[in-house]
């Protein structure tokens, strides 16, 4: 049983393009059944290692179906019986592997050498930016349909329509691994121009990069208003372009009173592109009045210390004193102020 599921875990169906360092079963435990039978289960955990980018196993718990075949035996079913399945469950992953990002799909070669090509830009421009404390590699997962992505976040389709991509952590992973992969979904992606899937691309490798300092207790106006504004920084786009949804509404009279919440970001929320357009609008204030590096130790400081015990609003509010010299609401009147720009 032992050399059966070693010698399966060497040439998992499905994995056969995907490098790895390594792939086990452990934790074997076999249901009872009565002698003789002809057939058994087993429950595992499968550890695989993406060679290169793993520095954990990733761990998938797993039913295997096994049927007596002679003197031996057979693997009639496996599947995954917690947790998001594998991309290799949905179909034979294929791999492309750039400078400095590896992609894994059940597309076709050049779909996935051309997301390769945008990941390796990406990955130098954000360490151009945020520094190279993180691996500088990016592992990039494009499932088939958007049924699989929404499978593979466990998570509702209708939901999910519209967002071109996430940044994951590797399911099974030690609690202290950041999130480290990022999930494309093909037909929102397949959608944008070629500079939207940029944007898509170093936007995601933004939020890989700044795992380390991003916790809890950062606000996502913050986390995504950054990731935005190193994707957009340098496109020589003007605020209308990037924010057409915020400039409509504050053409027609309608502008925010308030920095947004966590809750605009929910998936399928509404409104929730004008949140990620005015989070950009944010941070590139911070960018304009300080400079970069300044949003960059901002953000870092949000992120360092335990603020679990400390209120959120409170904690922002001091360390915008102490990083940038102005309070939470003086950086909101200087931010609603650079909203209503939009409509001049």
């Amino acid at each position: 049983m032992t050399a059966l599921l070693a010698a399966r875990a060497a040439a998992l169906p499905g994995l056969a393009g995907v490098p790895l360092t390594g792939a086990v079963y452990r934790n074997l435990v076999l249901s009872p059944e009565a002698p003789g039978a002809d057939r058994l289960t087993v429950a595992a955990d499968l550890a695989v290692q993406v060679a290169g980018y793993d520095d954990y196993p990733v761990v998938y718990p797993r039913r295997i179906d096994l049927a007596r075949a002679g003197d031996g035996w057979q693997v009639e079913h496996e599947e995954s019986t917690s947790g998001p399945p594998a991309l290799w469950d949905l179909g034979a992953a294929r791999s492309a592997a750039g400078a400095h990002c590896l992609v894994l799909g059940l597309a076709d070669g050049p779909t996935l050498a051309a997301l390769a090509a945008l990941g390796d830009h990406a990955a130098p421009a954000v360490s151009e930016l945020w520094g190279t404390a993180w691996p500088g590699r990016l592992l990039l997962e494009l499932p088939a349909t958007e049924a699989q992505f929404a499978r593979l976040l466990e998570a509702d389709p209708t939901g999910w329509t519209g967002m071109a991509a996430v940044t994951v952590a590797a399911p099974g992973a030690p609690w202290h691994t950041p999130a480290d992969r990022v999930l494309v979904n093909p037909e929102t992606y397949r959608a944008l121009s070629d500079f939207g899937r940029q944007v898509v691309l170093t936007h995601e490798t933004t939020h890989v990069a700044t795992r380390a300092d991003t916790r809890a207790w950062t606000p996502l106006w913050l986390s995504e208003g950054a990731a935005d504004w190193t994707a957009y920084r340098g496109s020589g786009r003007s605020p209308r372009q990037i924010a057409p949804e915020l400039a409509r509404d504050v053409a027609a009279g309608k502008l925010p009173a308030a920095l947004p919440a966590d809750r605009d970001f929910a998936a399928g929320a509404e409104g929730i592109a004008q949140a990620y357009e005015q989070s950009w609008l944010a941070c590139r204030l911070i960018d304009r009045r300080y400079g970069p590096q300044r949003l960059v130790a901002f953000y870092r400081a949000v992120g360092a210390g335990d603020g679990a015990g400390e209120d959120r609003e409170r904690r922002t509010d001091r360390l915008l004193r102490a990083e940038l010299g102005v309070g939470l609401a003086e950086f909101t009147r200087l931010w609603l102020d650079e909203v209503a720009a939009l409509g001049r």
